[in-house]
């Protein structure tokens, strides 16, 4: 269903077949410190905020800690749906700083939730927790990190969060 305008256009020639392809890059385990309630902030939904305490991370390419004093703030929104707010920065184990922004979605059934709010042991696929992630690497070995979209899988655990990595090719 087009019209004469469109058809002008023009179609894409090698978009459909231009399918995304996933290479795994690296997985992080990330500790948090305890969750402070920040509450209802203008009536968009519950504020929280989690410092981050550390960690690490290892792929083929890429290995380091993840050094303490970021943290995440994420919102609950009013239909339960948690929304990544991550920021925090890496160490390669070759001394390299690399700052990392995560955004994403999380959520699964209220009860399913809240024992992941009070950090219990709860079986990955009964909710819902991917990231899209942006990081700010310095020219050199690693600046390919801020050249390409990155998507990130997670599992959390009471007491460590991991997140596995994958660039979109």
């Amino acid at each position: 269903m087009t019209d004469g305008a469109t058809d002008m256009l023009g179609q894409p020639t090698k978009l459909e077949s231009m399918v995304p392809k996933l290479d795994f890059v690296f997985q992080s385990r990330v500790t948090f410190k305890p969750t402070i309630t920040l509450g209802d902030l203008g009536g968009m939904g519950v504020r929280m905020m989690i410092g981050i305490q550390g960690g690490d991370f290892e792929g083929p390419s890429i290995r380091g800690k993840i050094l303490p004093g970021g943290a995440e703030w994420p919102l609950i929104r009013q239909d339960g749906v948690g929304i990544v707010d991550a920021r925090y920065t890496l160490e390669t184990d070759d001394g390299v700083l690399i700052n990392v922004r995560n955004t994403g979605y999380r959520h699964g059934p209220p009860e399913t939730m809240a024992r992941l709010n009070a950090r219990k042991e709860v079986d990955p696929e009964e909710y819902y927790l991917r990231t899209y992630t942006v990081f700010e690497a310095p020219v050199g070995r690693y600046d390919w990190l801020s050249r390409h979209v990155f998507i990130g899988i997670a599992e959390r655990q009471p007491e460590v969060l991991f997140l596995r990595y994958y660039v979109l090719r």
